[in-house]
């Protein structure tokens, strides 16, 4: 049991001290201890400060999903510094942005990248530090690699001197839909109270054992190695689910008992002739919004043993609700209630709250709400207000939903998706849950596209199974008898796929590029 003032990076301290010899992360055929973790971990982090790194200072990790990346986050957190962990796909850009944006003294990168990287960060002029950490540890200067150090000449522990309520553990940058991406600044008070809540809800413990395919540079991969190491659980840890039958034969072997994922996943998996049973699998969930009933079938189909969970939340405050596996079938459209420790209401467009049934902006109070977003006071202020006591703040999520009698919360659009078409506000995720409950529709995506006439109208993009027989024609129909007028899509795509975002999201921003209005 950790103190309350105890910081992050001492959730390991605390499991490699318990468990020592206890496997923490499986990878690519490796296998590391709770104990070789924490020396790996140590040894980066002392490197690092030999390497001038100081309390505060941002550090950048390119965090492909390998054990490198692992004990690089906690060595960042043992360094008293912060944790900035981005794609290694990111563009020549987009990685000039993070470590200027960030003004990052140090990055920490898998040495295969280190060719382009030394490269690519040539000019920045604050990164005073290029540190290369596969079974060595090498720092780079002006381009020039040094000496190695191997992981086991430096081992002892890094000292503690930071603030649980103030000090920052990491920035998590937002997927960036619109312009460039938005740092979260995430405090190790707000990550502690993120991992506790959801750990509670999940009955994570020490036996559990957790797959993790998502990227480690986004949230919902990141807490799934935070919340393992927490509770001295072992995690499997994948490159992603592209590969989805390999990804699931190994969590078979390893009798895994926890499957997050999200609704691509699970749309690939209805693709799929032969499924693992995964015996051992306890629990599965997902983020988002609510899941489709098509998904929901296919998962209770292949996993029957399973407990689902559907949840909801935002980077700024890392999960808002979770829908309890009992109230699954009773009320399948809801995201559910408030995850332990925070407080949500919603609010009108004049900021007063509303009451069941009414369709207003949500917002969240509680430990787990972000200090704000990095280098950006303007998108700040937009997001957290006063709040109920003095000094606090609260998150105006920027995301509608409504709450039904009993507190069950329903997500219906983000405020920016809203389509407005001939005066009516139109949610697109209506939409698409009437798409996903047609036979043969596996994915579905719909946005607002200008429209002389009405202003905005819904446009539908569907990936269809190919053994099923699915007409334009037929889908139309549907659309025609279930849905009202301005929600009926105008244009409709079918498509072989469905751009995806690095953390296997439907990428919106790239879907009018395939869009044929003559079609």
């Amino acid at each position: 049991m950790l103190l309350p003032n105890s910081l992050l990076q001492d959730y390991l301290a605390n499991s490699s001290r318990l468990y020592p010899d206890k496997v923490a992360i499986i990878c690519g055929g490796n296998r590391w201890t709770y104990l070789q973790l924490e020396s790996k971990s140590n040894a980066i982090a002392n490197a690092l400060r030999e390497n001038f790194v100081q309390r505060g200072d941002k550090i950048v990790i390119l965090a492909e999903n390998n054990l490198t990346v692992v004990a690089a986050f906690w060595a960042v957190l043992k360094a008293d510094a912060v944790a900035c962990l981005i794609s290694p796909h990111s563009s020549p850009n987009k990685l000039k942005f993070y470590l200027e944006n960030t003004r990052a003294t140090a990055l920490v990168s898998p040495s295969d990248l280190a060719p382009i990287i030394t490269q690519q960060s040539a000019d920045v002029m604050h990164l005073r530090t290029l540190i290369i950490a596969d079974n060595a540890i090498q720092p780079v200067c002006n381009g020039k690699a040094e000496r190695k150090i191997r992981l086991d000449e430096l081992a002892t522990t890094a000292p503690v001197q930071l603030n649980l309520d103030i000090d920052l553990a990491a920035i998590i940058f937002t997927s960036g839909s619109t312009g460039m991406p938005k740092g979260v600044m995430l405090t190790h008070r707000n990550m502690r109270a993120a991992c506790d809540s959801v750990n509670l809800y999940l009955g994570n413990h020490q036996d559990d054992v957790i797959i993790n395919a998502l990227p480690l540079c986004f949230d919902y991969g990141l807490y799934q190695m935070i919340m393992a190491i927490a509770v001295g659980a072992t995690l499997v840890l994948e490159r992603s689910f592209a590969l989805l039958p390999q990804v699931l034969a190994h969590a078979a072997i390893e009798r895994v008992t926890a499957l997050p994922a999200v609704p691509a996943v699970f749309a690939l998996l209805g693709r799929m002739s032969s499924v693992p049973p995964l015996l051992a699998l306890r629990y599965i969930t997902s983020t988002g919004s609510a899941l489709a009933s098509r998904h929901i079938t296919i998962l209770q189909e292949h996993f029957p043993q399973a407990e689902i969970f559907s949840m909801y939340g935002v980077t700024e405050c890392k999960r808002c609700t979770y829908l309890p596996p009992r109230d699954l079938a009773t009320k399948p459209d809801s995201v559910g209630i408030a995850i332990p420790g925070i407080e949500l209401w919603l609010v009108n467009e004049q900021d007063q709250r509303i009451g069941p049934n009414e369709t207003g902006e949500l917002v969240i109070r509680g430990a787990t709400v972000m200090s704000g977003y990095w280098q950006n006071p303007e998108a700040t202020a937009k997001r957290l207000k006063p709040g109920l006591l003095p000094g606090e703040q609260v998150l105006y999520t920027g995301d509608l939903c409504r709450l039904d009698e009993e507190g069950y919360l329903y997500f219906v659009a983000r405020k920016d998706d809203i389509i407005k078409s001939k005066g009516e506000k139109v949610a697109p995720r209506e939409i698409e849950l009437v798409l996903l409950d047609i036979p043969g529709v596996i994915e579905a995506a719909v946005i607002g596209v200008e429209d002389d006439l009405w202003g905005q109208v819904a446009s539908a993009f569907v990936v269809i199974d190919p053994a099923v027989v699915v007409e334009k024609s037929m889908i139309m129909a549907e659309c025609r008898s279930r849905l009202e007028p301005t929600h009926i899509p105008k244009y409709l795509k079918i498509c072989l796929d469905l751009p995806h975002t690095s953390s296997s999201k439907i990428d919106k921003t790239a879907l009018p590029a395939l869009l044929d209005p003559h079609s």
